[in-house]
């Protein structure tokens, strides 16, 4: 272990408090993940190709939002920090946001339209400001693959802990997901979420947050926002990343999404409660498998861990092609979690190893930069599953929901949607990383030279105290 890993071992104690924060992002965003496509599409009745403009829409603005935060975070000067600001001043729009996105004007569909497309771009500006900076934190308090491994392993727990109460708190409150009488109920449900967001994100701020001395001169040497965006992407490292960590999210993005009407409709569980169960099932096998992955990046590193994990999803997933009822559901659901765990466990590792090596590169730690664009990038994942879904329900005929009209066209369509697209998707993932050039003893190498770097970072910032 080298000194600086010593210096920044990290207690039990400080992983949790970071963690929790974890929580209430994993909240916020699986509350719109999960329930927002069902609830536009089946309550308000929105048709599929509206959906579909509002997404791209939407991703137009993260183009802006997601790379300007980050280069914004990179470039502040504070007391309180580089990131702790923002993160203070989105809690409370971010929670009153998770209500209103359940309150549209549903006697009109150009109105709700209109609605929608306005409340998820709110949204995502205040989701982005907290996550981005949450997240950027990550690389910056936790030194090192094994620090970093025991840290993800402890805030991926509370994505889970996050995902579960994502997944079952509403269902006890919706009795049915995809029946427009119970259309208040969601309201009721972005209530309640809002509370767990706000309590778990003011315990982080409170006692989670450490923000190293020795990156707070680094502001003076962020680049702006287009040389951010130019440096990131000609990182080959980055650009392999991109394509992988779409490939995660486009999957980890669509079975939330597609679930609750596959569970509807393949597997004939119209219980909401019951079908959040199911799910919940696949993200406690996830945590559970969550020590694996980090026994396997520790004796393997990161590239090949990442390849295994992409494999092994692959083959996780293939029995929602054939499961037909409750029983072989809730296998499926338990199995699909060690792939689920794989995907949530390496990116932040694979992210925080790549800004070190920029760092090396650069002179200056830019993890909101490459944060931010990793935000836009991946939320491409998003428009990919929307679209995916767009080609499959006019496809079979589902352009505008409808429980009655089912057909062995629309059961496969479903299929295909849990296990086709996301299999070919993680095929393409698994390609690409073939090419990621940190391997273990690259990474290795760049660890040592970093330390130096630190310590001359370190000794200047007392010098200017």
């Amino acid at each position: 272990m080298s000194n600086n890993e010593r210096v920044d071992k990290d207690s039990t104690k400080k992983r949790i408090l970071f963690g929790i924060g974890q929580f209430s992002d994993a909240i916020a965003s699986q509350m719109f993940t999960i329930y927002v496509f069902t609830f536009y599409y089946a309550i308000v009745g929105l048709n599929i190709n509206l959906i579909t403009l509002g997404f791209i829409l939407w991703s137009i603005w993260n183009a802006i939002n997601d790379p300007l935060l980050g280069a914004l975070s990179d470039r502040t000067k504070t007391k309180w920090g580089r990131r702790t600001p923002y993160i203070i001043v989105s809690i409370i729009p971010l929670c009153i946001i998770i209500v209103l996105l359940w309150t549209p004007p549903a006697d009109s569909a150009v109105l709700s339209f209109i609605y929608f497309l306005v409340i998820i771009a709110l949204f995502d500006t205040f989701y982005t400001m907290y996550d981005l900076n949450y997240c950027a934190l990550f690389p910056e308090m936790f030194q090192g693959i094994s620090n970093r491994a025991k840290a993800s392993a402890v805030k991926q727990t509370f994505t889970v802990i996050g995902l579960l109460f994502a997944f079952l708190l509403p269902t006890l409150i919706i009795t049915d997901l995809t029946d427009k009488a119970y259309i208040t109920e969601f309201m009721y449900a972005g209530i309640v979420m809002a509370i767990l967001i706000f309590v778990g994100a003011i315990i982080m701020i409170k006692f989670g947050i450490r923000e190293r001395t020795e990156f707070s001169e680094d502001y003076k040497t962020a680049p702006s926002i287009f040389s951010s965006l130019k440096f990131s992407l000609k990182n080959k490292s980055f650009r392999i990343f991109i394509i992988m960590n779409i490939t995660y999210w486009y999957v980890v993005g669509m079975l939330p999404m597609i679930a609750p009407l596959y569970g509807d409709t393949v597997l004939g569980i119209s219980d909401a409660t019951l079908l959040g169960i199911l799910l919940g099932l696949a993200f406690i096998s996830a945590a559970i498998f969550m020590a694996l992955w980090r026994f396997i990046i520790i004796k393997v590193g990161m590239k090949k861990g990442v390849m295994i994990s992409m494999v092994v999803f692959i083959i996780s997933l293939a029995p929602f092609m054939f499961i037909f009822n409750i029983e072989t559901g809730f296998i499926a659901f338990i199995f699909v979690g060690i792939g689920i765990s794989g995907a949530i466990f390496f990116g932040d590792i694979l992210l925080a190893a790549i800004i070190d090596e920029d760092e090396l590169k650069m002179g200056t730690r830019r993890d909101g930069g490459y944060y931010g664009i990793n935000a836009l990038l991946t939320k491409l994942s998003t428009i990919l599953v929307i679209l995916s879904i767009n080609v499959v329900f006019n496809s079979v005929g589902w352009a505008t929901f409808d429980p009655v009209g089912t057909t062995e066209y629309t059961i496969f369509g479903l299929r295909s949607l849990m296990f086709i697209f996301p299999a070919v998707a993680l095929t393409i993932g698994l390609i690409a990383i073939r090419k990621f050039p940190l391997t273990k003893e690259k990474y290795g190498e760049i660890k040592r030279k970093l330390e130096g770097l630190h310590n001359e970072k370190r000794e200047k910032t007392s010098i200017e105290k």
